[in-house]
């Protein structure tokens, strides 16, 4: 929603809240959103998906030693799945903040009736 077309509540004070989901500014929000979390769960899935493969059919790979006596490429990889995790997380940070927050922002400030 731009200003030009800045949604007004009814007399009550209630949104029409379709009217709001269509409006092309949080169509535009929404898309953000999702170009972000679809292919990062799909990527995360798919590593997470391998891990569990390679550790119920690959037992010699997973198994290999690294690092001495009690570290072993499994472990590794387990490890490297809280890693993920955490960096997911700082680039869902740095996405929302750069990408969606000022978004968000502005429809906020638009339906509570403040300016943009």
């Amino acid at each position: 929603m731009s200003t030009s077309e800045q949604h007004t509540p009814d007399a009550q004070g209630n949104h029409n809240w379709v009217e709001v989901q269509d409006s092309p500014d949080f169509r535009e929000l929404r898309r953000r959103l999702r170009s972000f979390v679809f292919p990062m769960a799909g990527l995360f899935l798919a590593w997470y998906v391998l891990y569990v493969l390679l550790a119920d059919y690959a037992h010699g790979f997973m198994s290999t030693k690294l690092f001495g006596s009690n570290i072993n490429v499994g472990l590794v990889l387990g490890l490297l799945q809280f890693v993920s995790t955490f960096a997911i997380t700082t680039l869902y940070v740095r996405h929302a903040n750069k990408k969606l927050d000022p978004m968000a922002e502005k429809l906020r400030n638009e339906l509570e009736g403040g300016q943009a």
